[in-house]
């Protein structure tokens, strides 16, 4: 879900900052030429090619829902944890605009570790299993550039520019109920974002978003045990409130994960995963300078999975998936890859049915 390692820009030590990393002003050692010429370019290429969604960064991260997301769990207290990294870049025909800033030209890698503890609840709620959960996240996001141009203070900077952040991102509170009927799976969600996270918007990189966020959707799953089919998708939208230190609002998101898989085994599956995301609404808020611009991104690669019986009362789950992604509009687009892991109550033996037994004598 929700992190702004997808490309939040930074600066750091270049030609143009001084050595804590700050903007210097304009009549610093910078040939004046090269200030006017980034602003020429700026102000060129921004109306045709600005980045939707704050630095190209949205609350939801793709690919968060995949396979079995629909499935009721078995009650009591749960952990997963992933490792995620991603790799993205826009090259530079390309500008980004966050918090007064063109950024032009990105490259960014972002490895992330998320803790996600839960609880499933035993007494049903709506005839549906309801779940809720919290996941924090842990990591590293670094970004170059090519160029920057801050505009709003009269700062310029401009050469290639890169630094990195390490800390612990936003809080992301998620309850869920889900229904079984059969092979059918249906679960609605409801989630946001708590900008508690390492965030500075005088800084280019950062973990945390910075503003808040609420996200709802649906889900559904076939599972035919039987057979080893399995199919799920996971549909929501995002409202993004104003960010408060840049006075920028990205403009309502819509997401689409999905997952297919074979069970080739009881324990072990493997198939497809994707997904979709596109802004459906303009950013806004008196920090856009810009204008209505959408961003959008697929995805699309391999998974395999693996069911790791552990003792009488507890199982794990490990999978591994990876996406390409590719049909990038107002955002960096590149690859990623997920490594999960998860701790759960062990599905309970069958009844055993007494009247069907013979007693011998």
């Amino acid at each position: 879900m929700l992190f702004s390692q997808r490309g939040d820009v930074m600066n750091e030590n270049t030609p143009g900052c001084s050595s804590s990393g700050r903007i210097r002003p304009e009549n610093s050692a910078l040939p004046r030429f090269t200030a006017a010429a980034l602003a020429v370019i700026a102000a060129v290429c921004v109306p045709q090619v600005a980045r939707a969604d704050e630095g190209g960064v949205s609350f939801w991260l793709p690919g968060l829902f995949g396979s079995l997301a629909a499935v009721p769990v078995q009650p009591g207290f749960s952990f997963a944890t992933f490792a995620y990294n991603t790799s993205v870049s826009a090259d530079r025909n390309v500008t980004f605009f966050k918090g007064g800033r063109f950024v032009i030209g990105l490259d960014a890698d972002a490895p992330l570790v998320a803790s996600i503890p839960s609880y499933a609840f035993a007494t049903p709620v709506l005839g549906g299993q309801f779940t809720v959960s919290m996941m924090t996240i842990f990591g590293r996001n670094r970004v170059d550039v090519d160029a920057v141009l801050t505009g709003p203070r009269g700062n310029t900077i401009s050469g290639a520019v890169g630094d990195a952040v390490l800390g612990f991102g936003d809080l992301y509170p998620t309850a869920s109920l889900k229904w079984n009927h059969g092979v059918h799976n249906f679960m609605v969600y409801g989630t946001g974002d708590i900008p508690v996270g390492d965030y500075d918007p005088n800084r280019l990189s950062n973990i945390g978003i910075g503003h808040g966020a609420i996200d709802g959707g649906f889900g559904y799953t076939y599972l035919d045990p039987t057979k080893g089919h399995e199919f799920s998708g996971v549909a929501g939208f995002t409202y993004n409130f104003t960010n408060p230190d840049t006075q920028y609002k990205n403009g309502v998101d819509f997401h689409f994960d999905w997952g297919a898989s074979q069970f080739l085994s009881k324990q072990l599956l493997v198939g497809l995963v994707g997904y979709v995301y596109q802004e459906i609404g303009c950013d806004s808020g008196s920090g856009d300078r810009v204008g209505c611009f959408r961003s959008r991104v697929l995805g699309v690669g391999p998974q395999i999975g693996y069911i790791v019986p552990l003792n009488s009362e507890w199982q794990g789950y490990l999978n591994l998936k990876g996406y390409g992604e590719f049909d990038g509009q107002n955002r960096p687009d590149g690859w990623n890859v997920w490594l999960t892991f998860a701790v759960s109550p062990a599905a309970a033996p069958p009844p055993i049915d007494r009247t069907s037994m013979k007693i011998h004598k």
